[in-house]
C-alpha cells in the first residue's frame, strides 16, 4: 500500500475563487503570493539551499475538483470548450489524481517568528489556500526546453487584450496590486468559449469585485466593488 501523501503547505493568493486566476503559472510574473508551511513542516533546515535557487516547482492539488470518478477525455476551454482530447494531453483539473504542477518565480525566504519560513513567490496560478505536497527547485539547464512544441495551446500564446481601466477605479486597488491585476485582464479572464460583448463579467481580486466587458480585442472594467 502506497503512502499518503500529507499537505505540506498553503499557498495564499488574490483569488479566492477559480475565474479569473490565470490559465498557467508564470504568464503574470506581477501577481504576488506566500507560501506558508504547516507546523509540522516549519523547520528551516528544510529550505536549506533553496535561496540559491531562482525559481522553483509547486506540485499541488485541485482541491475544489476532487472526485472519485475521471473521464479519459476532457473538453479544453482553449479549444472552443466543444472538442475532446485525452486527458493526459492536457492540464484540466479533472483528472484521475487531482495534481497540478507550477513553476513559479523565488522571490524571498523570510523567516516568521510564528509561521517559520515563509516563501514568497510571483507567477501563481492557484487559488488561495490550495494544498502544497511538494516543493522542488526549478533546474534550468534541464527543466528548460525553449525548442518544445505547444501542441494545440501553441497558437493562443501570444494572445492578450487591450485593457481599459478607468483611472478612478484602477485608483481603488491598492498600488502593489495594480499590475497583477492589469495582467489578469489583459490575459483575457473569461472562459474561451464565452465570447458576448453584451455580457458583464466578474471576478474577485484581492478583496474585490472586478466586473467588465469585452468587445473584440478590448476590455473594459465596468466597477470596481470593495467585498
Amino acid at each position: 500500500m502506497g503512502k499518503t501523501m500529507k499537505v505540506i503547505a498553503r499557498i495564499h493568493t488574490d483569488f479566492p475563487t477559480k475565474f479569473g486566476i490565470p490559465r498557467q503559472s508564470g504568464l503574470v510574473d506581477a501577481l504576488k503570493a506566500v507560501i506558508v508551511f504547516e507546523p509540522e513542516y516549519r523547520n528551516p533546515d528544510a529550505l536549506r539551499g533553496l535561496d540559491g535557487f531562482s525559481h522553483i516547482w509547486l506540485i499541488w492539488e485541485f482541491s475544489e475538483t476532487v472526485r472519485d470518478d475521471w473521464s479519459p477525455t476532457v473538453r479544453p476551454p482553449r479549444l472552443g470548450g466543444n472538442t475532446r482530447v485525452g486527458v493526459f494531453a492536457t492540464r484540466s483539473p479533472f483528472r484521475p489524481n487531482p495534481i497540478g504542477l507550477s513553476s513559479l518565480k523565488l522571490d524571498d525566504i523570510e523567516l516568521d517568528t510564528e509561521l517559520g519560513p515563509v516563501l514568497h513567490v510571483s507567477g501563481a496560478d492557484l487559488m488561495d489556500n490550495t494544498p502544497i505536497y511538494d516543493i522542488k527547485p526549478y533546474l534550468p539547464h534541464v527543466d528548460g526546453h525553449p525548442e518544445a512544441s505547444g501542441g494545440f495551446a501553441a497558437p493562443l500564446t501570444d494572445y492578450a487584450l487591450e485593457v481599459d481601466f478607468p483611472e478612478p477605479l484602477l485608483c481603488l486597488i491598492p498600488k502593489e496590486r495594480r499590475d497583477g491585476l492589469l495582467g489578469v485582464l489583459a490575459n483575457d479572464p473569461r472562459p474561451s468559449y464565452q465570447n458576448d460583448p453584451e455580457r458583464r463579467y466578474g471576478f474577485e481580486f484581492a478583496g474585490f469585485e472586478i466586473r467588465f466587458t469585452v468587445q473584440d480585442s478590448r476590455l473594459v472594467v465596468c466597477e470596481v466593488v470593495s467585498l
